[in-house]
């Protein structure tokens, strides 16, 4: 019975700390591929999604319930993107991000750390920033071709509709009337 026991939680021990081993018919080379391209649309996501809720939380002017509304629902749909991303890594075999500061190494989009930006600016600046996603997605997209990842591409693909529509609200919410009528 002891022996059995301690069978037990030896083998208990040895499962808590064997590595994350998920089994992918992916090689070894698409998996670190396609997770490193993940990854980094993850950490861009978080990014962005942070700089929308900043930039939501610091809205300020005329047009201030609109733009406040607009970047409440732009973040929200940001931020339920990184669930998927990080299991898709895992579900191909690769490992996520693990904390503010993992994410901070791996990010591409920059902070905004100005004490306040005029809310064009920031509407402007989030345009970009999602043009920016657009073209990394599309980069990420290539990656799960090349490795005929057609699970991953396939939510890229929605990322990518959900990412232009949103650097277009920013871009018509910023346009200023015509004063000639047209």
């Amino acid at each position: 019975m002891k022996a059995t026991n301690a069978m037990k939680v030896s083998d208990q021990k040895r499962r808590l700390q064997a590595p994350l081993n998920t089994p992918t018919d992916l090689k070894p080379a698409a998996t670190k591929d396609i997770a490193g391209a993940l990854n980094g649309i993850l950490a861009d996501v978080f990014a962005l999604y942070m700089k929308t809720k900043n930039f939501h939380w610091h809205m300020s002017g005329p047009h201030f319930r609109d733009y406040h509304l607009l970047l409440d629902e732009q973040a929200d749909q940001l931020y339920a993107m990184t669930d998927p991303i990080a299991e898709r890594v895992r579900k191909v075999g690769g490992t996520t991000l693990r904390s503010i500061g993992h994410i901070a190494r791996t990010q591409r989009i920059l902070d905004n750390d100005a004490q306040y930006v005029e809310p064009e600016d920031m509407l402007a600046e989030l345009r970009e920033d999602n043009t920016t996603l657009t073209t990394r997605l599309r980069e990420a997209h290539n990656v799960c071709d090349e490795h005929k990842d057609i699970a991953s591409a396939s939510l890229i693909e929605v990322w990518i509709d959900e990412t232009e529509r949103r650097a277009w609200f920013l871009f018509e919410a910023s346009r200023r009337s015509d004063s000639s009528g047209h």
